[in-house]
């Protein structure tokens, strides 16, 4: 076992028992995609993080990942933690990788953190082969808690297809909501996540700490609906058969 990362609030990670439920809202992503749309080329992970994303994808079958961050810290506990995953240090809006490198692009929870968001989806549209596949998630900027020093801009679900469109081929748009075990606990006590951000974790009720201690990517559905309503937003789009850069 590696150490776990620190926290700092730009990425979440996995073993921080009050970060849990961050975790779990991302890692349900990683495994829509592992599970959906199953990847099995070369995949990149854009904006790996703590690398447990990129190892969710290999362990689901994908012939190499790639996991691309700028933090050598976190690249190197992420080397130490999940030696079978590629690891590059690079900037996400000029890779370096070669056109058409890869079948499968995944970006999550990242794009919000960057200045040049058309340079970056233009960069993943360069280095993805003819009819392959980008999958990029995001915080719903009118369901995100406001105040997030590390997003330099939110997108809402017209914004975010808006900005793909400009350069991929839109395959779906769709949402992520609380499944019924928290939407059952929200019913009772109100926002989970207001409960989360209202107070310093060792501050927590009982209540919370058991739901957010217990919650899985399981307690997470990826669908349909409407979208401004959602937690997180989930565009797929494709390059062009004829794509050529």
């Amino acid at each position: 076992m590696t150490e776990t990362l620190p926290l700092t609030g730009e990425r979440t990670a996995p073993g921080i028992w009050h970060e849990n439920y961050w975790f779990a809202r991302h890692e349900a992503a990683y495994r829509w995609i592992a599970d959906t749309l199953r990847p099995d080329g070369r995949v990149l992970d854009a904006g790996c993080g703590e690398g447990y994303g990129a190892e969710l994808l290999r362990a689901g079958g994908a012939r190499q990942v790639f996991g691309l961050d700028y933090e050598g810290t976190t690249l190197r506990h992420a080397a130490k933690a999940y030696p079978q995953v590629n690891l590059v240090q690079g900037n996400l809006v000029q890779t370096g990788f070669a056109d058409s490198s890869f079948d499968t692009v995944v970006s999550l929870q990242t794009i919000e953190h960057l200045w040049e968001q058309p340079r970056f989806v233009a960069e993943c549209a360069r280095i993805l082969a003819p009819a392959a596949t980008l999958v990029l998630t995001t915080p719903n900027t009118r369901t995100f808690p406001a105040g997030n020093w590390y997003h330099t801009k939110e997108l809402t679900a017209a914004e975010l297809t808006e900005l793909v469109r400009a350069d991929l081929e839109i395959v779906d748009v769709l949402g992520l909501w609380h499944g019924p075990r928290l939407t059952a606990w929200e019913a009772a006590h109100g926002s989970c996540v207001t409960a989360q951000l209202d107070r310093d974790h060792l501050e927590w009720s009982e209540d919370l700490t058991a739901l957010v201690t217990q919650t899985s990517y399981e307690d997470f559905e990826i669908r349909e609906g409407a979208l401004d309503d959602s937690l997180d937003l989930v565009v797929v789009a494709r390059t062009p058969r004829g794509h050529a850069r």
